[in-house]
């Protein structure tokens, strides 16, 4: 047997194997394991489905508020951020609108004061690459900055007629030429004559780029400007360098500048952000990885499931124990209900055999008593006359039939005591008198069976308050059992002594067959029996353990296959209320068999 299995077989409640063998067809009614695994199963379904669903409720309601927060959370970030970018290019905006109100048109054809306001431009403002002044047609005026610009007619750019359109534009990023990761910004300004003077500056995008740097949005976040084609206007960590093309979908342009939403691509679940620049061909773009923003929450989840399974596993444990309690102790009320139905079958049983008996002994007296007196009265006639009482013979023939007569009667007047006692009837007993009354009834079949019958009891053993019945009931089901084990030439002793002040100690000890280990343990089972083939009904050592119950005592079995068979039962000496010990001790240590001795270790005082 393996550990686990040792472990199973000790942990394993008494009634997992039982079996009724009353219940006929019927055994599923009678089956505690079922009674347990039904008690378990529903208790945990009652108990547990309502925990479940509250804990599903819970993590929906919970994941959708950190989902909606997480999506808040990415729209305030994407708002701030365009709100940062629009004031970024409105500031200079506001720049250049005062520049053309501070300087006359004289002034800004000028190359040198052009210069000096690029100068103060990049040191009070920033991020102002060139500046250059051009005319109503198109033709560069005056330029100042680091690239070789000198008269260059604009009148077919885009940006020279998107500002006179317009009055105000902000180109995309040039890929190609001078103006490289730069955007261009123009704006108009009309003169008194009809005319009127564009300001064309070039703004680094490298400020756009330090400005979306600095928020933090995690190992796996992304910030970008695209255009409306796509096309990367400032460098991005996961799409490349401008002017690569993002796998993303643009969102169309609608009044609602900016929105976040949840998109799906090659690397998993991502949350977006977008917001178009005013006055510009320019989109934010904030991007996010939806896993990552949930990593807190996972890590919460993940510490509430535990909390859930440790608590699934606390209630589990509750349901299993309360359920073996409950089933074992409508286990022990129907072998309760069993053995008491049983006795009083039993005590029927018997009352009909004290009734047959008393009729028998009615009806043997009778035909003894004539027998007696017949023989009497020829005995007495055979004295009166001279030459009869020299007939010794016949003396001897008439006073052995008184005598076998006087035997017969002492065994009608054992049978009539015997059958008296069918109810209980506490009184004071001579232990050693019922033991010896007990044993004549089976004197004869051990005379026959040559088993020796030996007795060990003291004359100082008090007297005991019990049942007279009850007792010789209890001995003569021990008796019949122990011959049952032994074949011919067996040995059976009985030996009583007195345990301290309140019992009595009775062993019964026999050298038959022995009781194997895995029958001992049913054998105050009603019904159980090893005998089955010499018609026993199993009901002799369940009556015995409600009988010694009901005297306040206990019984206690030894066995060892082979060797014999010892039963322990301690008796109180006087019997206060209820003080019974409804138990009974099972052991399969060696038996030493007949002549066992006081010092046999039984220290259960």
């Amino acid at each position: 047997m393996t550990l686990g299995q040792a472990l199973l077989k000790k942990i394993r409640p008494k009634f997992w194997d039982h079996h009724d063998v009353a219940a006929g067809a019927d055994t599923h009614l009678f089956s505690f394991r079922r009674k347990w695994v039904l008690v378990v199963v529903l208790t945990a379904v009652v108990a547990l489905i309502p925990l479940f669903m509250i804990s599903v409720v819970n993590d929906g309601i919970a994941r959708d508020a950190i989902e909606s927060e997480i999506m808040h959370r990415s729209t305030q970030l994407l708002i701030t951020t365009q709100r940062t970018l629009q004031f970024f290019l409105v500031e200079r905006k506001t720049t250049l609108e005062f520049v053309l109100r501070d300087n006359s048109a004289a002034e800004l054809a000028q190359s040198t004061r052009l210069a000096t306001i690029l100068n103060n431009l990049k040191q009070g403002v920033g991020g102002f690459v060139d500046i250059a002044a051009v005319d109503g047609s198109g033709n560069q005026i005056a330029y100042a900055g680091p690239f070789n610009r000198q008269g260059i007619n604009y009148c077919e750019e885009k940006c020279f007629k998107e500002v006179l359109s317009r009055g105000f534009y902000i180109s995309e990023v040039d890929p190609e030429g001078d103006s490289r990761h730069h955007v261009i910004m123009a704006i108009k300004k009309a003169l008194p004559d009809g005319n009127f003077w564009v300001l064309r500056a070039t703004l680094t995008i490298k400020t756009f780029s330090d400005l979306l740097r600095q928020l933090e949005l995690g190992d796996k976040g992304d910030t970008f400007i695209i255009n409306r084609n796509g096309i990367l206007q400032t460098s991005s960590r996961l799409y490349g360098n401008p002017p690569g093309k993002v796998t993303l979908s643009i969102p169309s342009f609608s009044e609602k500048s900016q929105g976040v939403q949840n998109a799906k691509s090659k690397d998993g679940s991502l949350i977006i952000g977008y917001a178009y620049l005013p006055e510009t061909s320019l989109i934010l773009m904030i991007v996010q990885d939806r896993n990552e923003m949930l990593q807190s929450w996972n890590v919460t989840r993940l510490k509430l499931l535990g909390l859930l399974a440790l608590g699934v596993a606390v209630i589990l444990f509750a349901i299993i124990c309360m359920a073996t309690f409950l089933v074992h102790r409508i286990h022990a009320a129907d072998q309760k209900r069993i053995i008491a139905l049983h006795q009083v079958e039993y005590a029927n049983k018997m009352a009909s055999i004290g009734r047959l008996a008393a009729g028998v002994a009615h009806e043997i007296n009778n035909p003894l008593a004539v027998i007696s007196e017949k023989a009497g009265l020829l005995q007495d006639l055979m004295k009166l006359k001279p030459h009869s009482v020299q007939d010794k013979r016949w003396l001897g023939i008439v006073e052995e039939i008184l005598s076998m007569v006087k035997r017969c009667g002492a065994v009608t007047r054992r049978l009539l005591n015997f059958a008296r006692h069918t109810r209980v009837n506490f009184e004071l007993l001579d232990l050693r008198e019922v033991i010896n009354e007990t044993l004549a009834f089976l004197s004869g079949e051990a005379e026959y069976r040559r088993i020796n019958l030996s007795t060990a009891m003291p004359d100082d053993l008090p007297l005991i308050e019990s049942d007279r019945g009850s007792l010789e009931q209890i001995l003569l089901n021990l008796f019949n059992n122990a011959f049952a084990a032994m074949s011919n030439g067996g040995q059976l002793e009985i030996s009583v002594r007195q345990k301290g002040n309140q019992y009595v100690s009775l062993t019964i000890v026999d050298n038959g067959c022995g009781i194997p280990a895995e029958d001992i343990k049913r054998i105050f089972e009603p019904f159980f029996t090893t005998t089955d083939r010499k018609g026993s009904t199993g009901l002799g050592l369940s009556v015995t353990y409600g009988l010694v119950n009901e005297l306040g005592g206990m019984i206690d079995v030894h066995s060892t296959v082979d060797k014999g068979t010892r039963f322990d039962i301690k008796l109180p000496l006087r019997r206060e209320g209820d003080n019974r010990m409804p138990h009974a001790t099972i052991d399969t240590g060696v038996v030493e068999g007949p002549n066992l001795k006081d010092e046999d270790n039984d220290t259960r005082e």
